[in-house]
């Protein structure tokens, strides 16, 4: 029988899960049993549940067949607890190193308490924790344990489940179990505090409590806000059935009306139209549970007796005068703005209110910089199958020669750009709009991303100064909030991108739709791509494409590209690429082709034979082509050190690794760079990273996003079954690419790299 049984219910928490589950098992009281509840969650709660239980016998997973509600999973995960005391955890917040060793001595030295309580603190998306208010009301000072009696002040704590723990045959013992609804913790708590017959305090943090962006369910707009008088309805009936309690009744009914006045005066909470009803609820519950003589304290008489009477217009014309504040102030402000761009907003407000077209859809990518990434296989996939949609492309004047035919083409700050941002109705981009875009009810927002994330991203970079340099937290979120749908090729990916951009929109799992044209080209593309680009025939062709140093002031090529092409041979050419933020050649020699200004990346990877990179992402797709990578990470540590990495990639590359220059050289003179053991780190790269893009991507999603056909998308073709077009170059690894001459100074390299 383990000392301590957590339970953890989960539901669309696949980004927190992990850190929720690992908070729990790398506890230094290690006797525990962790039952984790899948509450039938859509996303992939339920395969990360099982994925630790077959790592960590001390999970014990649970599945349930419907959706249940956190009551209702918590209630699952009792049923299956042997633990002395239950702890329970949501899914999204993470217990303190050591939290139960200090549980479990606290338990000890108080005599096995019935309850519990412990602090916790809460965390915010910004970095910042803050712990309770109310800890003073858990001061270990003075007799324990206790009744409740003898420290009412705990009921002043937070009222959730998550802040105690429960000696199980005392909830047994008095049939406690959680009710169905919204405000589920309220009649648990109080009848668990107010039956125990002892109760001890622990004055540490156990529980970090996210604060996610987004807020909580409770947050939410829902007539299930009315669910509060079932539970005070609960409460009351526990109390009456045990006459020794009724002396709680004032306390309770003060608290039960300081709740009702907390639900009302949030805007978010409940739907238009219904906050007379609920105000005339909480009016018969007062009526009905009243305590004559109960006293009031004066800075919430005014409160109370609005919820009392029900004095709905009172309130709602307060409300009215403090959003005609707001009103004013951000009149105030856009008054300020200078006369053009007063003119074209206001232009764009009288677009806004004219009908959405619901044939028109506006692509940009990479802050206007030109068609491509996916955002421009997207706008080819909506002119093929949704060809009644008419699309534009956003460019700045520089890049328009890179816009196709077929699409309009826009200019960024001109009438008829704001145009199109207020009447198109699929909005798509890699990047955010411009920010005073106001996403109108109807308009449909597909956030692509432009890579699978190695370094740091999104909120990640708020301790990362160097990386993050100016970056606007609250105005990144404020655009995140806009997305209705946000693209991912990977389950990494997914986890990455709901956690560092926490949002309300909907993530489709469907692959890059740019890498679809890697199992869509055929030989002849990539024999016209190389012409194009002048390679000799022949010739083995090397891509170099490195990211960016957020480390350096500026940013000088870690590799002398003329030096390596000289040491391999004639056979060897490097097209080289720089980072889209910096531009300038990276090479000057005959057989080093600058491309940096090409306005299609994934032209170059047809028509080179391996790709040459560091940290960037074009790695993860670069692997659909199944050809050879190789990873020159001679400055990893400074460059995790500033931007931070999600995993180490020396530790799982797509192929071999070199530490220095003249070990590039030694991989390629020696052919390991295309050997068997770059093959085998190749596939397990794919297997992890390239699953979903298939070269259907574009198409899954405009099925979904455009057609409305979400339950008939083509079945994802497994790696095995993909064919994607070959590289150029003939007899990869075999003798005329063994015979290069060796540079002076050789290493040896063993294929094991």
């Amino acid at each position: 029988m383990p000392r301590f049984s957590v339970i953890v219910p989960a539901y669309k928490v696949q980004a927190y899960l992990p850190e929720c589950l690992e908070s729990v098992l790398t506890q230094s009281c290690p006797d525990l049993e962790l039952i984790a509840v899948d509450d039938r969650s859509p996303d992939a709660c339920g395969t990360i549940i099982d994925e630790y239980a077959a790592r960590d016998a001390r999970v014990r997973p649970v599945h349930l067949p419907e959706n249940q509600g956190l009551g209702g999973a918590r209630n699952a995960g009792m049923a299956q607890a042997r633990g002395d005391y239950l702890v329970f955890l949501d899914g999204d917040d993470t217990l303190t190193p050591d939290a139960l060793r200090a549980v479990a001595d606290r338990v000890k030295e108080t005599g096995e308490p019935d309850v519990l309580v412990y602090d916790y603190a809460q965390t915010f998306w910004t970095g910042r924790a803050e712990r309770d208010k109310l800890a003073s009301q858990l001061t270990e000072q003075g007799p324990a344990p206790f009744r409740l009696e003898d420290r009412p002040g705990l009921l002043r704590v937070l009222m959730v489940a998550w802040n105690k723990a429960y000696r199980r045959e005392f909830v047994e013992e008095h049939g406690l179990a959680f009710p169905p609804g919204y405000y589920e913790d309220t009649p648990w708590t109080y009848p668990a505090l107010m039956a125990a017959g002892s109760i001890a305090t622990l004055d540490r943090v156990c529980v970090h409590y996210r604060q996610r962006r987004r807020g909580s369910i409770l947050g939410t707009t829902s007539r299930r806000h009315f669910d509060i008088f079932d539970q005070y309805d609960r409460v009351f009936a526990f109390v009456d059935a045990r006459p020794e309690l009724a002396h709680w009744r004032p306390l309770l009914f003060r608290r039960m009306v300081d709740h009702f006045s907390t639900v009302f005066t949030r805007r978010e909470r409940l739907p238009r139209g219904t906050r007379g009803e609920f105000l005339r609820n909480a009016r018969a519950h007062c009526r009905r549970y009243r305590v004559e003589g109960t006293p009031v304290r004066w800075r919430t008489r005014l409160r109370h007796a609005l919820v009392h009477h029900g004095l709905h217009r009172t309130y709602r014309a307060v409300q009215l005068a403090m959003w005609a504040r707001r009103r004013t102030v951000k009149a105030g402000v856009k008054a300020a703005r200078g006369l053009r761009s007063a003119l074209l907003q206001l232009h764009y407000r009288v677009q806004l209110r004219l009908p959405l077209r619901a044939d028109r859809a506006v692509f940009a990518a990479y802050w206007n910089r030109g068609h491509g990434c996916n955002p421009g296989a997207l706008e080819q996939a909506f002119r093929s199958h949704a060809p009644h949609i008419r699309t534009a492309w956003i460019a700045r004047p520089e890049h328009q020669h890179t816009i196709p035919p077929g699409p309009r083409r826009l200019r960024p700050g001109t009438l008829a750009y704001w145009t199109a941002l207020a009447r198109s109705k699929y909005l798509v981009n890699n990047v955010n709009f411009d920010r005073r875009l106001r996403k109108r009810p109807g308009q449909v927002f597909v956030q692509t991303q432009h890579g699978t994330p190695l370094k740091h991203m999104g909120l990640d970079l708020q301790d990362r100064p160097a990386a993050a340099a100016d970056l606007d937290f609250e105005e990144l979120l404020r655009g995140v909030d806009k997305w209705d749908y946000l693209l991912s090729a990977n389950r990494h990916t997914t986890l990455t991108w709901e956690r560092v951009y926490p949002g309300g929109y909907t993530t489709l799992e469907y692959g890059y739709p740019r890498n679809d044209v890697f199992q869509q080209a055929t030989s002849a593309d990539v024999t016209r791509i190389r012409a194009s680009l002048g390679i000799p025939e022949g010739s083995v062709v090397l891509l170099y494409a490195p990211t960016h140093r957020d480390y350096r002031r500026t940013q000088r090529p870690a590799l002398d590209l003329d030096r390596i092409v000289r040491r391999l041979g004639p056979r060897f050419v490097i097209l080289a690429r720089a980072h889209y933020w910096h531009g300038g050649p990276l090479g000057t020699g005959p057989r080093v082709i600058d491309v940096s200004a090409h306005p299609n990346v994934e032209s170059l990877c047809l028509a080179s034979d391996a790709l040459v990179t560091d940290y960037s992402s074009i790695m993860f797709d670069y692997a659909n082509l199944d050809r050879p990578i190789v990873v020159h990470t001679e400055d990893w540590d400074a460059y995790d050190a500033a931007r931070g990495t999600y995993f180490d990639l020396r530790s799982g590359p797509p192929g071999a690794v070199a530490r220095t220059e003249d070990e590039l050289i030694d991989i390629f003179a020696d052919g390991h760079w295309c050997g068997s053991r770059s093959a085998q780190l190749r596939a397990a790269f794919r297997e992890r990273f390239c699953r979903y893009d298939d070269g259907r991507a574009a198409e899954r999603v405009v099925r979904h996003v455009v057609l409305g056909e979400p339950a008939g998308l083509p079945e994802f073709v497994p790696l095995s079954e993909r064919h994607p077009v070959p590289s150029a170059a003939s007899g990869l690894g075999q003798p005329p690419l063994a015979t290069v001459p060796q540079p002076s100074g050789h290493l040896p390299v063993t294929d094991g790299r």
